[in-house]
């Protein structure tokens, strides 16, 4: 039986301990629930994610995860909230549909992590080659970083949140997405910016995480073609952004930032 979606941010109750003193109270926290990505009928994901943004979300996974080609190959049918997660239903063309099924027979066991659905190790290593986005100096990068505090309302709540926002390039922020997860973030801001039909030439994404692979791979995808990050990469995702022709900047804090793939302009 179908309920309503669960909080994006709940109450709960806590204990605080300070200074050898106890109190109760009440505490926000981040809203996290199991949801299924079911396409024509069969589940082929289970992700850990913020009920917020859910058809942004398996819009943006869909793209990015090369279920889809295009936008116009989506078609929700329903979102259902249950005792055990949430289902989010998805209609897909039968062309994709047989490329999905073929990914899937080709899998050893189900999964459920940012790279579910890759049957080998080339597959998952497989890099886009983005789109060259326009020459982007620090300044903007800075300007768009210090706008991100400002434009996450559910963090504000919980302290418990990534954020990911698409940047003009003078720094200005287009959109921003919220979640428990960082690559469910970049999913829900690729899935946005494909519904509300927005380019990526030019712009460059922001997020609150580091900067993972998955993070990479997801930027690419979507074609643009710089990602600036707050805190430290990974070595898989400087060596994939530098095979992708993806500008890397991260620990993005104040004016200061390292750049560890392309380069910025003076």
């Amino acid at each position: 039986m179908s309920r309503r979606l669960p909080e994006p941010v709940r109450t709960v109750a806590a204990t605080r301990i300070d200074g050898g003193q106890s109190s109760r109270r009440d505490d926000r926290v981040a809203g996290e629930e199991a949801v299924a990505l079911v396409y024509n009928g069969v589940t082929h994901a289970v992700m850990l994610a913020t009920p917020a943004d859910l058809e942004d979300f398996a819009l943006g996974f869909s793209l990015s995860e090369g279920i889809i080609d295009s936008p116009a190959d989506f078609d929700l049918v329903e979102v259902r909230a249950g005792d055990d997660g949430i289902s989010v239903q998805v209609a897909i063309p039968g062309r994709c549909f047989d490329r999905l099924e073929q990914r899937r027979r080709a899998l050893p066991g189900n999964s459920g992590c940012g790279l579910c659905g890759s049957e080998s190790l080339a597959e998952v290593l497989r890099m886009p080659t983005t789109a060259q986005a326009a020459p982007v100096s620090p300044s903007p990068i800075s300007a768009a970083m210090a706008q991100l505090y400002a434009a996450q309302p559910m963090n504000a709540q919980c302290h418990g949140l990534h954020a990911v926002g698409l940047a003009n390039a003078d720094g200005g922020l287009v959109c921003v997405r919220e979640d428990v997860g960082r690559h469910n973030a970049l999913d829900k801001l690729i899935g946005a910016m494909a519904r509300e039909g927005v380019q990526p030439g030019g712009r460059f994404i922001v997020a609150t995480s580091r900067a993972s692979f998955e993070m990479v791979r997801k930027t690419a995808a979507a074609g643009i073609g710089l990602l600036a990050t707050i805190s430290a990469p990974t070595s898989l995702a400087v060596r994939m952004a530098g095979q992708a022709g993806l500008a890397l900047v991260a620990f993005a804090r104040g004016e200061a930032m390292s750049v560890y793939a392309g380069r910025l302009p003076d």
